[in-house]
């Protein structure tokens, strides 16, 4: 019997107990996000394999004392047994915390920070730590005076006048020091008035001069590699403008076709436009713009990269974005964007995108959680991924890895299964079939096994 989850960013299952510090450091990780649960006696495919009843009493004599007594605030976990397939399970659970960044005493706070991203317990580093102050107090970074700026000399009055006057759903209405604070473009410290790091980068007159990196750089590659460039702009201003450039030079770079339907000619774009504004626009709003890092958009013959400094924002992973969940990183930025007719329904957008892609005869997109980054990759109707429709036929297991060939060059197994979740054995055997199919190629052996495309199939 297989666990009915698998692993995520609250999940982790281990075979058999880990050694303490590595708990400990899982544990704190969790609690350093969103809270989450290891799972000992479960296999790395999902199989429930159990624990003795000595190890688990060996375990739940001492370990919530160890944890306790290891943490700064300190950790106390919930630790618990379940019966599942007639074996026992060991479950350690912990809650978001509220009281953070928490750390291993051992290490101390400077060095003792970790927090789960994805799959992995990761060390924190220090924009991370503060970042997780201002979780713990309930501040958003985009609520943040920005404490150089002059509310009088920073601002552009006339695009705040416009917007304020063109609101989705509202009545026009005189701007003021109350309205601007509602909207958490302005906020008052020690009885004095400074731009919020929202203000600034949705109405500033020079974003760049306080926030040199909350930038977007597009850049269409020639091939498939991102070797050779053909054409790059760095897209500035405003968070409003950025969006524009950004939308208008990907559109300028991508095929189009036309119909003449009446009187009239027709032009639709070679991938979904609105796969387009919503990947475009979760950039924008959910982006940490703490991180001095710029947003990137490459584009290359057979996909669109979206690179977005940041993990998710909220309890979100790769397997769960089809939920319709929500959550802000930037309220202030979301509900100016929201406001502005350029956000729908909170928690659509991503159900917009991949259904979408489902529409057309083209490769699903996928959605890509780094250290500290996340990737969206929309692939394109080009020649490189129409050549993946004569395969409909496949089984959907296998469909599912082949269509990967349609955003990278080369696949290794460890990049099929942290992509589709699949344990090391499943995902060497898929591209193993795939290779007897003469669909993909076998290259190297051992550490440097890689699989590509067979162009001659």
């Amino acid at each position: 019997m297989k666990y009915p989850e698998s692993e995520s960013s609250f999940l982790e299952f281990k075979r058999e107990m880990p050694k303490k510090d590595q708990i400990i450091k899982t544990i704190i990780g969790f609690c350093n996000r969103y809270g989450g649960k290891v799972i000992v006696g479960i296999d790395n495919d999902r199989t429930i394999v159990g624990l003795s009843d000595e190890i688990i009493d060996e375990i739940m004599e001492s370990l919530d004392r160890t944890i306790y007594e290891a943490t700064a605030p300190p950790i106390l976990p919930s630790i618990y047994t379940r019966t599942m397939d007639n074996k026992t399970i060991l479950c350690i659970e912990v809650s978001k915390g509220m009281n953070k960044p928490y750390y291993r005493c051992s290490e101390g706070l400077e060095n003792g920070v970790y927090v789960r991203i994805g799959r992995h317990t990761l060390r924190a580093n220090a924009d991370l730590n503060e970042e997780l102050r201002w979780q713990s107090r309930g501040i958003s970074f985009d609520a943040l005076p920005v404490y150089q700026a002059n509310t009088e000399l920073d601002f552009d009055e006339k695009n705040i006048y416009d917007f304020f006057q063109k609101r989705k759903g509202r009545p026009k209405v005189k701007i003021t020091q109350e309205l601007l604070e509602a909207y958490e473009i302005i906020t008052k410290d020690h009885g004095k008035s400074y731009p919020t790091t929202a203000g600034i980068l949705l109405f500033g007159t020079n974003p760049e001069q306080y926030f040199s990196e909350a930038i977007i750089i597009c850049t269409h590659f020639m091939g498939i590699e991102g070797r050779e460039a053909l054409a790059t702009k760095d897209c500035t201003g405003t968070l409003f403008e950025q969006y524009q450039e950004a939308s208008s030079f990907i559109i300028s770079r991508l095929y189009h076709s036309f119909t003449i339907k009446g009187f009239e000619r027709q032009e639709t774009l070679e991938i979904p436009e609105v796969a387009l504004r919503e990947v475009l626009l979760n950039m924008l709003v959910h982006r940490n713009y703490h991180l001095k890092t710029p947003a990137k958009i490459s584009i290359y013959d057979n996909r669109i990269e979206f690179f977005s400094p940041g993990d998710f924002p909220g309890p979100l992973d790769a397997h769960n974005l089809l939920e319709g969940m929500s959550f802000l990183r930037n309220p202030a930025i979301c509900r100016a964007f929201r406001e502005a007719h350029l956000i729908e329904k909170l928690g659509t957008g991503l159900i917009a995108l991949f259904n979408s892609y489902r529409q057309i005869d083209l490769p699903c997109p996928q959605v890509l959680e780094g250290t500290s980054f996340v990737k969206c990759v929309l692939p394109r109707s080009t020649p490189e991924t129409l050549r993946l429709q004569p395969e409909k036929g496949l089984p959907t297991n296998l469909k599912s890895v082949y269509n990967l060939f349609g955003v990278a060059n080369e696949i290794t197994v460890s990049q099929v299964m942290s992509t589709l979740n699949l344990p090391r054995s499943t995902a060497g055997r898929y591209l193993a079939v795939l290779v007897q199919l003469k669909l993909i190629i076998k290259k190297d052996s051992g550490r440097l096994t890689r699989y590509v495309l067979n162009i001659t199939s």
